[in-house]
């Protein structure tokens, strides 16, 4: 939604203004063009998610998948289900432990994240398009800035 697009009621100059109220409008922006893009591709954004962590860290409990990720739990297991059934991760019992479960991302995974990362890098580019590469890069800088600043200040 634009900010024309509001009923034909504009929010006031001071609203528009406010740093919190722009980056939660954007955030639902983005979120809807990655959620829409990746549904094309029947996927979803944790399917995404998870398949990064898997194919950055390697094998791993669903318990630290879920740490990883930020997935709950208790969601993580449909997830999981899903990318098993289309054979991009598999499940198996950790000879460790056997009472907990131990997913790998297979080959079929690796491929459909591949095609899955360029499909994202052109969302991306979508959502930051009125943006230089110089002024994506210092957005990105600058995001990442505050919200390390507040994940410090909540883990405290």
């Amino acid at each position: 939604m634009t900010w024309d697009a509001m009923d034909d009621h504009q929010p006031s100059a001071r609203l528009r203004r406010l740093p919190s109220r722009m980056l939660a409008m954007i955030a639902m922006q983005a979120d809807r063009l990655v959620s829409e893009g990746l549904a094309q591709m029947d996927a979803r954004k944790w399917h995404y998610a998870a398949l990064v962590a898997l194919n950055e860290s390697g094998p791993v409990s669903q318990a630290e998948l879920s740490r990883r990720t930020g997935i709950y739990r208790s969601d993580l297991v449909s997830v999981i289900n899903e990318l098993a059934e289309r054979g991009f991760v598999e499940r198996a019992p950790d000879p460790a432990d056997r009472r907990r479960n131990v997913i790998t991302v297979t080959e079929r995974g690796r491929g459909h994240l591949e095609r899955l990362d360029k499909l994202i890098t052109e969302l991306q580019d979508d959502v930051l398009a009125p943006l230089t590469r110089p002024e994506r890069e210092q957005l990105t800088d600058l995001l990442a800035r505050v919200l390390e600043h507040h994940s410090r200040s909540r883990a405290s």
